[in-house]
């Protein structure tokens, strides 16, 4: 089953210096029906404007997972750990409890625009503070996942990330680990198609629960950019 999100249903948020597109209630926009899905706490898409900055917090023991699209970001915290990242690049912060984090737009002229997801972390496990990885030029690839196997980011928690990014008229299946799953259009069109449903159409910014399927197809309908969360827990 797919239910769809679209861009327009989300939270919306414009402070001037930040603007942001909320998918799960997040700061001032809540939704008692949308605390995040699965393991998966937030998908926010922001933009800071030149030199601005998110202030230190703490937050809850999550992987937070930052992919830039434009621009260049620095996470700081109070630790003096710190990491900087770019356009095509994605950091992966292993947030600790009693630790604050920080994030800044190091240019003074250009906007900084990332996607940022939340994801539960096992109580158990422990990752390196910071990591960081770049994204290539493929129509898939593994971004993020629970042993960091073919170079992914190393995740606290039973969840597949992938990165897709392919041209008008491709065709991708990807099998699914679970139940649940979230598709997330960065750029561009697309039509998801499962085993037990026809086609549903997402375009820039729109999103996607799967729920009780074993793969899905992507076929681009325009050059695509976009994540899938592959949720099993």
């Amino acid at each position: 089953m797919i239910t769809t999100r679209t861009a327009k249903q989300c939270g919306q948020a414009d402070y001037g210096w930040l603007k942001a597109r909320y998918t799960f209630s997040f700061g001032h926009y809540f939704d008692p029906d949308l605390l995040g899905y699965a393991s998966l706490r937030v998908l926010n898409q922001e933009v800071l404007a030149p030199g601005a900055s998110l202030q230190p917090r703490t937050f809850p023991k999550v992987d937070i997972l930052n992919l830039v699209l434009e621009g260049e970001a620095e996470y700081r915290d109070s630790e003096g750990n710190h990491i900087q990242a770019r356009a095509g690049e994605a950091v992966l912060v292993a947030a600790q409890s009693g630790i604050s984090y920080s994030e800044h737009n190091i240019s003074k002229d250009s906007s900084l625009t990332r996607m940022q997801l939340w994801l539960d972390a096992c109580p158990e496990r422990e990752n390196p503070l910071f990591q960081k990885t770049a994204l290539f030029n493929q129509p898939q690839q593994l971004l993020a996942s629970p042993d960091g196997r073919d170079g992914s980011l190393q995740l606290r928690q039973q969840v597949w990330l992938h990165h897709v990014e392919m041209e008008k008229g491709e065709r991708l299946t990807v099998p699914l680990h679970g139940p649940r799953a979230y598709l997330q259009s960065i750029h561009g069109t697309v039509h998801a198609k499962t085993e037990t449903e026809g086609k549903e159409a997402l375009t820039c910014g729109d999103g996607a629960f799967i729920r009780d399927e074993t793969n899905i197809t992507l076929i681009a309908d325009s050059p695509l950019r976009a994540l899938l969360v592959d949720l099993p827990v």
